[in-house]
């Protein structure tokens, strides 16, 4: 499979120069998306680009594309026809097709899911579908698919394995960045797949009775299978995702498949396994390297700013109303963010 470069080209590259799309939660007060020159997020309403607008589904296969491309699950990718090695990720997509028969004349209801399972039948693969909240099922034109796109920017910024979109990273930085993403990508990063309990590539069991690791019963060779997470029954007809990271004795159901820490689904099965647990691509990388508060990439200078547990980079440390660098105790805000005396007085005084 090979895709031009012309759709490549409107992929890559640092988010739009000048006004774009009013913000969503603003209602309104925003006339414009208007790129800070380092924060994620709009100068005017201070809201993140994704509350303006969202990369196109394009551009996430091949940022997707990027972070698998040299790993053991490069197979998930195609190479990009004339893009000098550049890969795409090569979304597996859902069509379904139902006849109305209520009307005199048969019509028929397609929908589309923007992702699914890879690998699976029609039948196992909408039975998966039927496993996960309705609101967070990924069909076209509704809350569950625009819920995975922003869940692609959240769990997996593009900052946090492509030196291109750093704003924070100096010059000199670049190999130590280099040499975190190739170590996590080697040690830690999995994309999970989905089959039957049972019919993965499982260890041969004793035909004894004894108690697995995972605190399963074994009975002349028969198995029930625990999900890790929730510790309930997998049902042998309902499908179980599994993590060749994790080995092949673990499996989950569809909706424990989650972050250790923010507990939200993995976001296209793309997770990383760290202390026996799941962690999604941002809170793998912050267990491993503080992220900057101010423009949230993650900092690999060993000379950088801390408050209240939380992290900034040098140049960073500054107020988020009137930009000035910070040289005394600043008060923090709700959101996390910096402000200095001046301008938290006057916010408070309107």
């Amino acid at each position: 499979m090979e895709l031009s470069t012309g759709v490549h080209k409107m992929s890559l590259g640092q988010p739009p120069v000048g006004r774009g799309p009013p913000c969503m939660k603003c209602k309104g007060a925003c006339a414009g998306f208007q790129p800070h020159p380092w924060r994620k997020s709009c100068e005017l309403c201070r809201c993140p680009r994704e509350a303006h607008t969202l990369p196109n589904e394009v551009d996430g296969d091949h940022r997707i594309g990027q972070l698998l491309s040299d790993t053991r699950y490069s197979g998930l990718t195609a190479r990009v026809k004339g893009g000098d090695g550049l890969r795409v990720y090569k979304r597996n997509r859902m069509i379904i097709t139902n006849p109305i028969t209520s009307r005199k004349d048969p019509t028929f209801l397609t929908v589309t899911y923007e992702w699914a399972p890879p690998g699976l039948n029609q039948k196992l693969a909408m039975r998966y579908m039927e496993l996960i909240p309705k609101k967070l099922q990924p069909l076209a034109g509704t809350e569950g698919a625009h819920y995975r796109r922003v869940q692609l920017l959240r769990q997996l910024p593009p900052y946090d394995y492509d030196p291109a979109h750093c704003r924070g990273l100096a010059e000199g930085e670049r190999p130590a960045m280099a040499a975190f993403v190739k170590q996590h990508k080697e040690s830690a990063m999995g994309v999970a797949e989905v089959a039957l309990p049972g019919t993965f590539k499982v260890e041969e069991k004793k035909p004894s009775a004894e108690t697995t690791a995972n605190g399963t019963e074994e009975c002349n060779g028969k198995t029930d299978y625990l999900c890790e997470l929730c510790q309930q029954l997998m049902p042998g007809d309902a499908p179980a995702v599994y993590s060749d990271r994790a080995g092949t004795k673990k499996q989950w159901h569809p909706a424990c498949f989650v972050c250790y820490q923010c507990r939200e689904p993995l976001v296209n099965l793309i997770h990383f396994w760290k202390n026996s647990r799941l962690w999604c691509g941002r809170h793998y990388c912050e267990g491993e390297r503080p992220r900057c508060a101010g423009c949230d990439e993650i900092i690999f200078s060993e000379d950088y700013r801390q408050l209240d547990g939380k992290s900034w980079h040098k140049e960073h440390f500054s107020c988020l109303v009137c930009e000035q660098p910070l040289t005394e105790h600043p008060n923090v805000l709700e959101s996390g963010q910096l402000t200095c005396v001046a301008c938290s007085k006057d916010k408070a005084a309107h």
